[in-house]
């Protein structure tokens, strides 16, 4: 049964979500698998380019406001804390080692922010890349 989404953040993680996969597919990324989930963390997206994994962490916000500084006043990466990154890497050595990755295979983690514009039905979206691995 797929996930129902109620809250306004649900929302708003769910559209981040699915705009951060176009954004991917659209740059030679191949998805692999979204929501890969177990007790200690969630992986939101799986991809592969240049033979490499790349495990993605989505953040997205959403402004309501007109102005184009919408978005100086929040960065998404500043939720990458440290506890979140261990979390993050447990699950990823979870995922390898439930799919039989071999350990020559790269990997790195990425972070996609996604700024969500409603009023205007815009989006930006900044990637950043390999904060460990």
């Amino acid at each position: 049964m797929p996930k129902v989404f109620t809250s306004k953040s649900q929302k708003t993680g769910q559209m981040g979500e699915m705009l951060a996969t176009m954004y991917l597919e659209n740059h030679g990324f191949r998805i692999i698998s979204r929501n890969y989930t177990r007790k200690w963390g969630e992986i939101d997206i799986i991809t592969e380019k240049d033979d490499k994994l790349h495990f993605i962490e989505v953040k997205s916000v959403s402004r309501e406001r007109k102005q184009s500084s919408m978005y100086e006043n929040y960065r998404p990466e500043e939720n990458m804390h440290q506890l979140k990154l261990v979390r993050i890497y447990r699950t990823i050595q979870s995922y390898l080692m439930d799919k039989e990755i071999p350990d020559s295979v790269e990997w790195q983690l990425d972070l996609v922010c996604v700024y969500l514009d409603p009023v205007n039905r815009r989006a930006k979206i900044k990637k950043i890349e390999n904060l460990i691995g």
